[in-house]
């Protein structure tokens, strides 16, 4: 990346109406030609421009330019800021088509039946449902139960093979949680 300011021509403007540095200094920060600054300057050049403001921007500091200001031949000299951009393995919800949407339910009573361990909040993060409606299927009390058929959601390409792995392995450490739990409390009554 160059060590230009950003937007150039609004950066020398705010520059040539907010400081007393020199065409010069000015065009060399801004990468700009010093006719192009003589120009802003007599306002032959970036008519309209608003000044973006270099110090706002984190680009200067008010000492830089201060010391820029009494010694002409200094040059201005940017800040760098260097950003860290991280990517995180944030999943994003995957869109599901019209046609797939209606394979969800069919997808929740599959799970409910072969994984009946898997809470249904999990149920319906996986599948990408309401809890309620997860409940509703387990209770047989859907408002289209009769209706439903039970398919295979990894199958149908609603979620992946890993995804149900890590739930089903998940269920069952609560579950082993849950169990020593229940012989703790019976031990000591």
């Amino acid at each position: 990346m160059s060590n230009a300011p950003l937007m150039p021509m609004a950066t020398a403007v705010w520059l040539v109406e907010n400081t007393t540095l020199t065409f010069k200094q000015i065009a060399e920060f801004c990468k700009l030609h010093v006719v192009e600054v003589q120009g802003i300057a007599d306002g032959e050049v970036a008519k309209g421009i608003k000044g973006y403001n270099p110090i706002i921007a984190g680009q200067l500091t008010r000492d830089e330019i201060n010391l820029s200001a009494k010694d002409e031949n200094r040059p201005l000299q940017i800040q760098n800021n260097d950003v860290e951009i991280s990517f995180s393995e944030k999943k994003n919800k995957k869109y599901i088509p019209l046609s797939k949407r209606q394979d969800k339910p069919d997808s929740a009573l599959w799970l409910i039946k072969h994984y009946s361990q898997l809470k249904d909040s999990q149920i319906a993060k996986l599948v990408g449902m309401t809890k309620n409606s997860v409940t509703s299927i387990r209770n047989k009390s859907y408002w289209n139960f009769n209706n439903l058929n039970s398919k295979d959601p990894v199958a149908l390409g609603l979620f992946s093979q890993k995804d149900l792995i890590e739930a089903d392995e998940k269920a069952q450490r609560r579950l082993k949680r849950e169990k020593k739990e229940k012989e703790k409390a019976s031990k000591s009554q």
